[in-house]
């Protein structure tokens, strides 16, 4: 007798988690992935140019660590991070005016990991997360895994509004205020002192988080640099600074580190050993090195300069590029500046039409938590050379003379 196996019945797999459906990916990954063509001038990136990597002294610094300490390099390591790593992020903190010991500090897998370690550490379902107005795309979406609710706080070309975020902190009653008020990703701008001194005050009334992201605070070109919330009175105990080596070292290396409060940051320790154990050991330590035997100071202003350069080329370029009542800004340092086009420019339509001028942009609607601005985008400055970005601009210029303002 012949036995047939029966045929399985299939039922569909379970569902995907609530906060997996409703979050989206990132738009500007989807478009890295559409204008990855060679020919494409893209300004779409946040990537710095690879060009001015030092990568002959961070080859050197992980050569030294393999050689010397093979077997502490490529084993597992604390949570913490480093000592070496702290101490020497510790005495590069201090120096800039923010009184930091290395136990003040937890290192992560770039300051994107610090963000979903914060939003793991402190919010629930419905809790409600304040923000710029436009925001940093991946800080909404880390806060929108959590089922958090997101409101952005009005503001104006200098950055938030403190009275605003005042009326704001009394009726919605917030977790944390996220803000990255140094050069600012998508807008570069930067929050004047006075400001920053008005928000520290309003967390210290009212018991606010304040999550200060400085990725950019390096990348000067004009004007004095400006103390961070975290130095001002009131904020002392209620105030997260991250910090990135990823825009003045290499974002390969995704070294990023939390300062904060001890109670919230061993929350935050604790759920990094679940998210990866610790940052990878031979990075730390070869950052480490680094640090001591190169001037990473003299690095990062020679890089300075060659982005004000290209600021500048961009700047230069802008007023034929783009539709007549056009504005923009006009940032101080870091990596990117916010236009604004005309109505009834929508930029998130004419963006496939552009890109077949073999140049992209960001369409600026995704960085808004509440109804967006369409007519805005995103303009990263520093990848190209200067006559790539002459170029890019001609190109985008024809771009939008040939499509329909609301197509």
């Amino acid at each position: 007798m012949t036995l047939t196996a029966p045929t399985p019945t299939r039922s569909p797999a379970p569902q995907l988690a609530a906060r997996a459906r409703s979050v989206g990916g990132s738009p500007v990954r989807d478009i890295l992935a559409v204008t990855a063509r060679p020919e494409v001038i893209n300004f779409a990136g946040g990537l710095p140019a690879p060009e001015l990597f030092d990568a002959e002294a961070i080859a050197a610094a992980y050569q030294a660590v393999l050689t010397e300490a093979p077997g502490r390099a490529l084993q597992y390591s604390t949570t913490e991070g480093e000592p070496g790593l702290r101490a020497a992020l510790a005495g590069r903190t201090t120096a800039r005016g923010l009184p930091t010991g290395p136990d003040d500090l937890l290192v992560t897998t770039g300051s994107q990991q610090a963000l979903s370690l914060l939003a793991t550490a402190l919010l629930e379902p419905g809790d409600t997360v304040l923000v710029e107005n436009p925001c940093y795309l991946a800080a909404l979406q880390a806060f929108g895994f959590t089922g958090a609710r997101v409101v952005a706080v009005p503001g104006d070309e200098h950055g938030l509004d403190p009275e605003a975020l005042a009326e704001l902190v009394v009726r919605e009653r917030p977790k944390l205020l996220y803000t990255v008020p140094t050069f600012q990703n998508p807008t570069g701008r930067t929050l004047p002192t006075d400001r920053r001194a008005a928000v520290a005050a309003v967390a210290a009334r009212h018991g606010l988080w304040i999550v200060e992201d400085d990725p950019y605070g390096e990348l000067r070109y004009d004007g004095e640099r400006v103390p961070w919330i975290a130095s001002h009175p009131g904020a002392e105990d209620r105030t997260v600074l991250l910090g990135s080596f990823s825009k003045v070292m290499a974002p390969g290396l995704r070294l990023g580190w939390l300062r904060g409060p001890g109670e919230l940051r061993r929350a935050c320790a604790v759920a990094k050993q679940a998210a990866d154990l610790h940052t990878p050991t031979v990075n730390q330590l070869a950052a480490a090195r680094y640090l001591a035997d190169s001037d990473l100071d003299a690095h990062v202003a020679r890089v300075a300069r060659v982005y004000r350069v290209r600021r500048d080329a961009m700047l230069a370029g802008l007023p034929g590029a783009l539709p007549e009542g056009s504005v923009w800004t006009r940032p101080e340092g870091g990596m990117f500046l916010w236009a604004s086009l005309p109505e009834p420019y929508d930029t998130t339509a004419l963006l496939p039409q552009v890109v077949r001028h073999d140049v992209a942009y960001v369409p600026g609607a995704p960085f808004y938590a509440g109804p967006p601005d369409r007519t805005t985008l995103r303009l990263c400055f520093v990848t190209q050379t200067p006559e790539e970005i002459a170029e890019g601009l001609r190109r985008l210029g024809e771009g939008l003379r040939g499509a329909a303002p609301g197509v």
